[in-house]
């Protein structure tokens, strides 16, 4: 794709669905845009864009297209066993003395799945514990799945235990859908990563293979906006490929491969009320 034909598709995406490629790596996306043009058999961007400007279920199938959701409950397995057993364990005890919820956030959260997932971990690792999750995304049509607690596939419950479905999980023509008993401390909520405001005060904030597809500029400006937005102590949790560069020089302490805790001590101004 020429450049000067991204740029008019770039510009005609923000302005039909209001999400800005300009935070994305461009050599990826026209690829990505490239291959959906083909697949639709439209002559060019121009025929694609009139032909859906007059087609909501069309403009919506794009929207998800660009909004990247693949997912899976306990995705990359080893990284949850870690979370469970080693960091949040800690994180707890840290904390159990608070007055107010563990506060955790699923940015991207896309279909629902990593916070239906964060919620069966806090139900296993703090029973009775106050709990609030924040999950959001871009995508509204992921968000309408996350809503309606389903259906998911097979393949995406692989990685829970039997118990887990048996317990989290109930089955319709062989599809999977979250009890209503795991929904109780989740909110879903729209929001733009890049654009809207961040809450702050988090205990734990999950962004997991999110912020690979964005540009290095956009991802040191997430990274400084997650670290405002956790507490001192509070867990950063990324995708296996995600690094933060200079981690330390921004306040972060690694802990292994995805994730990212807050130094204590910070010299960062007071920060205002949660907003959410």
């Amino acid at each position: 794709m020429e450049q000067e034909v991204y740029d008019q598709v770039k510009s005609s995406v923000k302005r039909m669905l209001n999400i800005d490629l300009t935070y994305y790596k461009d050599e990826q996306m026209k690829r990505r845009l490239d291959s959906w043009l083909t697949r639709m058999a439209a002559a060019s961007w121009q025929d694609y864009f009139q032909m859906i400007s007059k087609n909501p279920i069309e403009l919506s199938r794009f929207r998800d297209y660009l909004t990247i959701n693949v997912t899976e409950f306990f995705r990359d397995l080893e990284r949850w066993q870690m979370l469970r057993q080693t960091l949040l364990p800690v994180m707890l005890k840290e904390t159990a003395g608070q007055a107010e919820p563990f506060r955790v956030w699923s940015a991207g959260c896309s279909i629902g799945v990593e916070a239906y997932t964060l919620a069966m971990l806090m139900e296993e690792s703090a029973p009775g514990r106050a709990v609030s999750i924040l999950a959001t995304d871009l995508d509204k049509g992921a968000l309408q799945k996350a809503r309606a607690r389903g259906p998911f596939r097979p393949d995406e419950v692989r990685n829970l235990t039997p118990e887990q479905r048996l317990r989290y999980m109930d089955v319709n023509n062989g599809l999977f859908y979250v009890k209503n008993c795991l929904t109780r401390s989740i909110r879903f909520e729209e929001h733009d990563l890049n654009a809207d405001r961040f809450g702050t005060r988090y205990d734990l904030i999950v962004c997991r293979n999110v912020i690979i597809y964005f540009t290095s500029e956009a991802k040191q400006n997430l990274y400084m906006k997650f670290h405002g937005a956790l507490r001192p102590g509070g867990l950063l949790f990324l995708g296996g490929t995600e690094i933060i560069p200079s981690a330390k020089e921004m306040g972060f302490r690694n802990q292994g491969y995805s994730f990212y805790i807050k130094e204590k001590q910070t010299n960062e101004c007071k920060v205002s009320k949660p907003i959410y």
